[in-house]
C-alpha cells in the first residue's frame, strides 16, 4: 500500500508547520520552563479547526481523514509537544467517544463546542490504583433519582487544569456483586467538580496536567455515555484511537530532534571539520532517519485501517509502541550528538529528550502495547 504524501496531505503539513514555527516556536522554551499553558496561542488555533480535526462538518469540525489528523499532531509536536498533547488528547480520546457512542442529543449539545475549541475536553481513567489495570477503577457513580452522584479521584489528567468537560470512568451498580464501569460526561461547572494542583512534570510541562476530585458531584442521567456497564468497551476502543494520536505526537518529537541534530552536526567543528563528517555521527543520523521512516509507515497504516472501518487495535498498538520507542532513541542520540550542549537547556534537544519519555508511558505503557500485540498475533496464528 502506498503512503506517498498526496497534495492534500502536503498542504496540511505545510500549513500546520508554518503556524507552529511562527506562533509556537518563539514561546516553546519559555512555556516549558515556566510550565505555562499558552492560552493566547490556543485562541489562535481554534479558528483553524485544530480542535475538531475529525468532527463532521455539520458540527463545525474539519472532517479530516486520519492521516491528515495525524499530520496536524505531528507538526505541532515537532515544535511544542505539550501543545500537541493538548490537541491529540482533546481530539483522540475526548471527542472520539462522542462520535462513536453518544446519543444524537449528546452530539448536538457537546460536539459544536468541542469542535470549535470553546470547550476543551479531557479523558479520565487513571487513578491511584488504576493505571495499566484499568479494571481497578474505584470512583463510584450512585444512581439517585434522575442523577448519578460521583465520588472519587482521578490523577494525571491531561488538560485537567483547563478542561470544561471530562469523560469520567466510574463504577455503577453498587448493589451488585461485581459493579461495572460506566462513562459520564461531566462539566467542570457541576457542583463537586474540583481541580487539584498542576503536576510539576519532567516533560510536557506546558500542558496543565492535574488531578480531578469528585465530591458528591451530581451528573444528569442523560450524561451517561453509552449504557451502564459500557465503560470497559468504551475505554478500550477509545484508547485504540488515542494511541494513534500519541504515536503521531512521538513521531513529531523525533522529527524535531532529528532536524536539530542534523543542523548541529553540520555546524559543530571538531578535529578541524564538521562532526557530520564523522562516521559515528553519520551512523546515528542514518539510524534515526531510517527508524522514523518505518515509524511513519506504521502510523499511517493504522490510520488507513481506521478510515476503512476495519479493526485497527493491533496496528494502533504497534504504531504507538514503535513511534514512542523511536522518539526515545532519537532524542537520546540527538543529545549525544550535541555532547555537553545537549544536556543544557540552551538547546531544544534537552526538552525533546524529556518530552519523549512519557510517550512510552501514557495511553498504555509499552508493556501494555506488547500485550495487546501479542494477544492479537496469537489469536490469529495457528500451529
Amino acid at each position: 500500500m502506498q503512503y506517498n504524501p498526496c497534495m492534500k496531505h502536503q498542504l496540511i503539513r505545510n500549513s500546520v508547520r508554518h503556524f507552529a514555527e511562527t506562533e509556537l516556536e518563539p514561546i516553546a522554551v519559555e512555556i516549558d520552563r515556566n510550565a505555562t499553558f499558552p492560552l493566547d496561542i490556543i485562541e489562535k488555533m481554534k479558528p483553524l479547526n485544530y480542535f475538531g480535526l475529525q468532527v463532521p462538518k455539520e458540527y463545525g469540525g474539519a472532517d479530516m481523514d486520519s492521516i491528515s489528523a495525524a499530520i496536524v499532531v505531528e507538526e505541532i509536536s515537532r515544535v511544542c509537544a505539550a501543545v500537541g498533547l493538548c490537541v491529540t488528547v482533546h481530539n483522540g480520546v475526548a471527542i472520539y467517544p462522542f462520535l462513536k457512542y453518544a446519543t444524537q442529543a449528546q452530539k448536538d449539545t457537546y460536539l459544536p463546542a468541542l469542535a470549535s475549541g470553546k470547550t476543551i475536553g479531557a479523558f479520565s481513567l487513571t487513578e491511584a490504583n488504576a493505571g495499566s489495570d484499568s479494571g481497578s477503577v474505584e470512583t463510584t457513580a450512585a444512581k439517585k433519582g434522575n442523577k448519578y452522584i460521583l465520588n472519587g479521584t482521578k490523577i494525571f489528567v491531561t488538560n485537567g487544569g483547563v478542561c470544561e468537560l471530562a469523560l469520567i470512568f466510574a463504577l455503577t451498580g453498587s448493589g451488585q456483586i461485581h459493579p461495572q464501569s460506566s462513562v459520564f460526561i461531566v462539566e467542570s461547572n457541576y457542583p463537586g467538580f474540583v481541580r487539584g494542583e498542576l503536576e510539576d512534570l519532567c516533560g510536557m510541562r506546558a500542558n496543565p496536567v492535574s488531578s480531578l476530585f469528585f465530591e458528591d458531584c451530581p451528573v444528569p442521567e442523560g450524561n451517561l455515555l453509552g449504557k451502564p456497564g459500557d465503560g470497559m468497551k468504551i475505554g478500550l476502543t477509545t484508547l485504540d484511537n488515542g494511541r494513534i494520536g500519541i504515536a503521531a505526537q512521538a513521531l513529531g518529537i523525533a522529527q524535531g530532534a532529528l532536524e536539530a541534530a542534523v543542523k548541529y552536526a553540520k555546524e559543530r567543528q571538531q578535529f578541524k571539520k564538521p562532526i557530520a563528517s564523522l562516521q559515528t555521527i553519520q551512523n546515528y543520523i542514518a539510524d534515526m532517519a531510517t527508524e522514523q521512516t518505518a515509524a511513519r509507515l506504521l502510523l499511517y497504516h493504522a490510520c488507513s485501517l481506521k478510515d476503512q472501518g476495519v479493526p485497527f487495535s493491533c496496528e494502533a498498538s504497534m504504531a504507538k509502541l514503535y513511534c514512542s520507542s523511536v522518539a526515545a532513541k532519537t532524542t537520546s542520540l540527538a543529545v549525544q550528538i550535541h555532547g555537553g550542549y545537549g544536556y543544557s537547556k540552551e538547546y531544544n534537544v534537552e526538552r525533546y529528550f524529556r518530552d519523549a519519555k512519557v510517550t512510552e508511558i501514557y495511553e498504555g505503557t509499552s508493556e501494555i502495547q506488547r500485550m495487546v500485540i501479542a494477544r492479537a498475533v496469537l489469536s490469529q496464528l495457528t500451529l
